[in-house]
């Protein structure tokens, strides 16, 4: 039996959020990263160069791994209160709940 020809399906990378542990594709969830000069940015491309965490679209998500040091620990990098209140800004502007 010959298998059927068609179209591959397209691969999905799959991501993992670093504050609620739920597995969804790359561009589903808002990645963070630390430039090599060592600054902590959004990253709205995904495409940045630097060490990357990912964080769901929701607020409560944001506001988890923010507090502690979830998100610091994910980047090997300690947060500073400028990239803290950067982060929280962005975080106020997302939704509850999705």
């Amino acid at each position: 039996m010959a298998k059927a020809k068609g179209p591959r399906p397209k691969h999905v990378p799959i991501r993992t959020c670093i504050a609620c542990r739920q597995e969804a594709g790359k561009r589903e969830l808002v990645r963070v990263v630390r430039t090599p000069s060592g600054s902590v940015q959004v990253d709205p491309t995904g495409k940045l160069a630097g060490r990357g965490a990912y964080v769901c679209r929701t607020r409560a998500c944001w506001e988890q791994a923010l507090q502690g040091q979830r998100l610091g620990g994910a980047l090997k990098t300690t947060l500073t209160a400028d990239n803290l209140a950067e982060l929280r800004a962005y975080a106020a502007a997302l939704p509850e709940s999705l």
